[in-house]
């Protein structure tokens, strides 16, 4: 994922160099952006937050997200992209 703090609305802006670009509207002080970016993901994904976890990249803009309990195929159809496999383990 790429995040984006500070923009308008908490959105997705497509992909970017084989990352999911997501725009936040918090700002990156506290920890703020990383907990709209997980929930936004989450809420996209009818999840609950708690299955959603900043795994890798918490102070920088390119993070790895930990989705539990969604599909890769299920994330696809619900966002309308393919998703990278950027940050994917072997299996």
């Amino acid at each position: 994922m790429k995040a984006v703090p500070n923009a308008k609305k908490t959105q997705f802006a497509g992909t970017l160099g084989g990352a999911v670009k997501i725009k936040v509207q918090a700002p990156p002080e506290g920890g703020r952006a990383n907990a709209e970016l997980a929930a936004f993901v989450a809420g996209t994904l009818a999840l609950p937050s708690r299955n959603v976890r900043v795994a890798a990249g918490e102070t920088s803009r390119n993070k790895i997200l930990r989705v539990e309990g969604c599909a890769r195929e299920r994330a696809e159809a619900a966002w309308g992209f393919p998703v990278p496999d950027a940050g994917r383990g072997n299996g």
